[in-house]
């Protein structure tokens, strides 16, 4: 378990992936600061190496030293973008793993994410400080504050017709559904078996949508879950010849073939509510008439 954050406690901000400046991060600053935390913010905060905070020396060793340093109690990543998955292979946590820490962060920071899973220790997807500003956030940014200080969370979301009803628990795994097929066959490739598995994604064709779901399919990934929670699929594209159907069409046909629950809708993703969720965290899923309910156990 990972000690919950406490008034005084120092986090770092940092980015292993596209570049982003200071003045778009002060929100978030002064926000980590209202409830009493020590802000640092790394090297790659200001960087630049084409779309890079940093080329990947410097971004390897900003989340390697704030990995190291004890004194560190969270690291929370700006923004996603791309470049997470250049550098992980490169990381030591064997610091990390004596003294582990929050890691948050989500889209492309699901690759750290789901890393950290596979060591064992939890990792919070949720918004991250380049979307502080946006209209809309200040629930996101509350159920971020709840996850770090250890406060209580539960989500009930409303129900949608595709939903298959039933119980689910196990630990709560998953992510940007294009970077969880990036992963597949390497170091950080996230193990569903009896998980519940969460997927949102953002600006993919669908017939990309298809084909990343038939690939984890054809992996293993979705027959032996515990449950499935679905998530914003945020601004879908499609060819001149149109592929028939949506995102969420998609994952039904793909998954229609199991057993376990399915909840549609859950407000994770690139859309200004991104409700907090702790992965490799044991949790309970309800999928019933009423809609879903997910909360830790």
């Amino acid at each position: 378990m990972i000690p919950a954050l406490r008034s005084g406690d120092k986090i770092a901000i940092i980015a292993t992936a596209r570049k982003i400046t200071i003045p778009e991060i002060e929100v978030a600053i002064q926000t980590f600061e209202r409830w009493g935390l020590e802000v640092i913010t790394g090297q790659t905060i200001g960087a630049s190496y084409n779309q890079f905070a940093g080329d990947d020396a410097l971004r390897l060793q900003d989340l390697q030293q704030a990995l190291d340093d004890a004194s560190i109690k969270a690291i929370i990543c700006a923004r996603g973008g791309y470049g997470t998955t250049r550098i992980i292979d490169q990381v030591d946590f064997t610091g990390f793993r004596k003294h582990p820490k929050w890691i948050v962060g989500f889209s492309d920071v699901t690759a750290l994410l789901a890393h950290v899973q596979n060591l064992g220790l939890e990792s919070i997807h949720a918004i991250m400080p380049v979307l502080f500003p946006k209209a809309g956030t200040a629930d996101s940014i509350e159920t971020l504050r709840r996850a770090l200080f250890g406060e209580e969370l539960h989500y009930e979301v409303a129900p949608h017709p595709f939903n298959r009803t039933g119980t689910a628990t196990g630990p709560l795994v998953g992510g940007n559904l294009s970077m969880l097929y990036t992963l597949t066959g390497t170091h950080s490739d996230v193990d569903t078996t009896g998980k519940i598995l969460f997927l949102e994604d953002l600006d993919e064709y669908l017939y990309h949508v298809d084909r990343m779901l038939v690939h984890l399919d054809r992996n293993g990934k979705l027959a032996n879950l515990a449950g499935l929670l679905i998530g914003d699929m945020s601004d879908m594209r499609d060819n001149a010849v149109p592929f028939g159907k949506t995102a969420y069409e998609i994952v039904l046909e793909h998954t229609g073939k199991y057993n376990y629950p399915v909840g549609y809708g859950f407000p994770t993703g690139h859309e200004p509510l991104n409700l907090a969720l702790i992965c490799g965290r044991e949790a309970q899923l309800e999928v019933g008439e009423q809609g879903a309910k997910l909360q830790y156990c």
